[in-house]
């Protein structure tokens, strides 16, 4: 129980990565308050079958909504994951300044936002993650805001760690692999994620676990002395 005692808040916690988040940091002994937009029946079913877990619903396209997602950790915070984030795909040609305002709001100005509503609240020696994507390194046609947007936040990961550092409290990236989760199978054939499963050094696609796991190990203690870094969690995927 290494995070007994702790505080924690992740953002787009009812399913997929997030969910497999919330999960390991209350087995952790955490206190998880964790946000959702749509889908209540999933984050409802999350807080009665882990002790210890609150839902609340908030939408990253509207920067109002983190008032109602702090309320719960008014007293004090411990951890922040920002993990919340949309993918829509399409070519440069085809995107629009309204798409192009909508996922800069929801995958970086809003975790932005987080962090400085989150600055006040955290404890000395806190921790706070940021779920980007390998996309970032490796980048792929039709995914330019998803990209665009997660580079952003990249840079103001490593701000902030600086900006934070004075009070110990370490600001890092995990930056995912494929990882086998419903949004990867709606948006790529099963031909292609075999393919890319056979890249990877360990042989298979990542699962939400594995990427909570370097998330548990970014929040716990023992990572008190990496900051400011970005982890691509892929299982070799990028060497």
């Amino acid at each position: 129980m290494t995070l007994k005692g702790k505080t924690a808040l992740v953002t787009g916690g009812s399913r997929g990565i997030g969910r497999a988040i919330v999960e390991r940091l209350a087995r952790d002994g955490a206190t998880v308050v964790f946000s959702f937009k749509d889908d209540k029946a999933a984050a409802e079913h999350l807080t009665r079958t882990v002790a210890g877990t609150l839902a609340v619903r908030a939408d990253q396209e509207d920067p109002a909504s983190l008032e109602a997602l702090f309320e719960p950790v008014a007293g004090g915070l411990d951890i922040l994951v920002n993990n919340a984030a949309v993918n829509p795909r399409a070519p440069i040609e085809q995107v629009t300044a309204e798409e192009f305002d909508r996922v800069m709001t929801v995958n970086a100005k809003y975790p932005l936002l987080a962090m400085r509503r989150a600055a006040a609240l955290l404890r000395d020696h806190g921790r706070v993650v940021n779920i980007s994507t390998l996309s970032t390194a490796v980048p792929a046609p039709g995914h330019v805001l998803y990209v665009a947007s997660k580079a952003a936040l990249e840079q103001c990961t490593a701000v902030a760690a600086r900006e934070f550092g004075v009070r110990g409290i370490t600001v890092n990236t995990v930056s995912p692999g494929a990882t086998d989760t419903d949004l990867l199978h709606a948006v790529n054939p099963p031909e292609a994620l075999r393919q890319t499963a056979a890249l990877t050094a360990l042989g298979r696609l990542g699962r939400p676990a594995d990427i909570a796991n370097v998330v548990a190990f970014l929040a716990g203690p023992d990572s008190q002395w990496i900051t400011g870094q970005n982890l691509r969690a892929t299982g070799g995927l990028i060497l």
